[in-house]
C-alpha cells in the first residue's frame, strides 16, 4: 500500500483548512408574514432582505419561512431551520406566543435565537433555557412606565384595560398594573379578546360602564383597532393609549379618523427625523430609515422592521467574535455566537443602544423609548414636557 508523502499530507490539510474557512454563516428566520400579525411580519421580511450578504468575510445564507402567525408553525419552522438548514442563529418569531414556544427548541438544539417579539418573558429570567435566547423589542415594563408617566402628567386617575387573550395581553396587564399603581392610577377594567375576533361589544360595554378617563389597548397590528373603533362608535371621548405593537403604517391607514389623537410609546426610529439633534439614537435610527425607504419608498418605515434590522446588527457584531473560536456550521460556533451576543456593548441600533449582559438579553434602556401622538394620520413626537 502506497502512503501519501508528507508534502501531500500538508497540502490536504491546507485545503481542508481553506474549505472550513469558507464555511457559510446560515441565518434561519421565521416570521408572521401572513395571518393576524401579517402587517408586522411583512415589514420584518422586507428588512431581512436588506441585511448584508457577507459578515467578516464569510458568505451569509438567509432562509425565511412564514409561520402564518401560528405558534405551532413557528416551532415547526424553527426545527426545520435548525435540522435541515443547519442554522447558526435563528431570528423570529414576530409574535410573543410564537417566540415563547420556540425557546425550548433553542435550548434543545443549543442554537442562539433573537426574537422580534416584545414579551419580557421571552428573555426573563435568563435561566438554562433562556440563556440561548435574546430579543430586540423593548420590554413591556419600560413602555408601561412611559404610558403611566404620560397619563399621570395628563391628570388621568383611572384607566380601562383591554388586551389580547394571549401572552402579549397578559404580559402587558401585569406590567402596566405595576406602573399604574406606582403613579396612583387605578385600573378599573380588565378585558380580553382574541387576535381573530371580529367583535368586542360585550367588553366595550363593560368598560364604558366604569367611565374611565382613559383606555389602554394592549394589542398589535390592525387587530388593535377593533376595541378603539367600537368605543368611538359608542361615543367614548376619553383618551386612547395603544402599545408599541401598533407602530406601523397599516395601523394609521386602516384606522383613519378612529385613531386620531391616540398616544403610544414607541422606539425612536418611528420619529427619527423629529428627534432632537442630541438624541443618542437619532443617527442610527436615521440610517435604518434611509436604507428601508430607499428600497420600499418614503414613509414605508415600520418599527417592526426596525426590530429585524437591530437583530441583523447584533448578528453582524457577534459573527467576527465567534469566528475567532470556531467555524460556522458547528456546535462550537453556535456556542461562541451566543457568548458574543451576550457581550455586545454600546451597539447603536434603530431602536436604542444595546448593552447585553449575562443577566440581560435585551440590553436596552430608557433611550429606546419615546412617546408619540397620532396627528393628521402621522406619528408626532411628544417631548417629555408635553402630556
Amino acid at each position: 500500500m502506497k502512503h501519501p508523502t508528507p508534502r501531500l499530507v500538508v497540502l490536504a490539510a491546507a485545503l481542508l483548512a481553506a474549505a472550513l474557512a469558507q464555511a457559510d454563516v446560515n441565518i434561519g428566520v421565521t416570521l408572521s408574514v401572513t395571518g393576524p400579525a401579517g402587517t408586522l411580519g411583512v415589514a420584518e421580511k422586507n428588512t431581512i432582505a436588506l441585511l448584508p450578504t457577507t459578515m467578516a468575510g464569510q458568505k451569509v445564507n438567509v432562509l425565511v419561512l412564514d409561520d402564518a402567525s401560528d405558534t405551532g408553525t413557528a416551532v415547526a419552522n424553527m426545527r426545520r431551520l435548525v435540522n435541515e438548514h443547519k442554522a447558526d442563529v435563528i431570528l423570529g418569531s414576530t409574535t410573543s406566543p410564537g417566540s415563547l414556544a420556540m425557546i425550548d427548541v433553542a435550548a434543545e438544539s443549543q442554537t442562539p435565537m433573537i426574537s422580534l417579539a416584545a414579551s419580557s418573558r421571552i428573555v426573563e429570567p435568563v435561566d438554562a433555557r433562556r440563556r440561548w435566547v435574546f430579543k430586540t423589542p423593548q420590554n413591556d415594563i419600560a413602555m408601561s412606565v412611559a404610558i403611566a408617566e404620560h397619563m399621570a402628567a395628563a391628570g388621568v386617575q383611572n384607566v380601562a384595560f383591554i388586551g389580547f387573550a394571549d401572552a402579549y395581553g397578559e404580559g402587558w396587564f401585569q406590567e402596566f398594573s405595576k406602573a399604574a399603581a406606582f403613579k396612583k392610577i387605578k385600573v378599573v377594567a380588565n378585558e380580553r379578546y382574541a387576535r381573530t375576533d371580529t367583535a368586542v361589544a360585550v367588553q366595550v360595554l363593560r368598560m364604558l360602564a366604569v367611565k374611565p378617563d382613559a383606555v389602554l389597548i394592549a394589542a398589535a397590528g390592525t387587530p388593535a383597532l377593533l376595541p378603539q373603533k367600537a368605543l368611538r362608535e359608542r361615543g367614548y371621548t376619553g383618551r386612547f393609549y395603544q402599545t408599541h405593537g401598533v407602530a406601523n403604517a397599516d395601523f394609521l391607514r386602516v384606522g383613519g379618523r378612529d385613531v386620531e389623537g391616540t398616544y403610544l410609546p414607541a422606539g425612536p426610529v418611528l420619529v427619527a427625523d423629529q428627534l432632537p439633534a442630541t438624541h443618542p439614537v437619532k443617527k442610527s435610527a436615521q440610517a435604518y430609515v434611509a436604507a428601508y425607504e430607499a428600497a420600499y419608498g418614503k414613509g414605508s418605515v415600520s418599527a417592526f422592521g426596525a426590530h429585524a434590522w437591530d437583530a441583523g446588527l447584533l448578528v453582524a457584531a457577534a459573527v467576527p467574535v465567534a469566528l475567532k473560536k470556531a467555524q460556522p456550521g458547528s456546535a462550537e460556533f453556535r456556542a461562541a455566537l451566543r457568548d458574543a451576543l451576550e457581550n455586545v456593548r454600546d451597539l447603536p441600533g434603530a431602536h436604542g443602544i444595546f448593552n447585553m449582559t449575562p443577566g440581560d438579553h435585551l440590553g436596552l434602556d430608557q433611550r429606546a423609548r419615546v412617546m408619540v401622538r397620532i396627528e393628521n394620520g402621522a406619528w408626532k413626537y411628544q417631548p417629555a414636557a408635553q402630556p
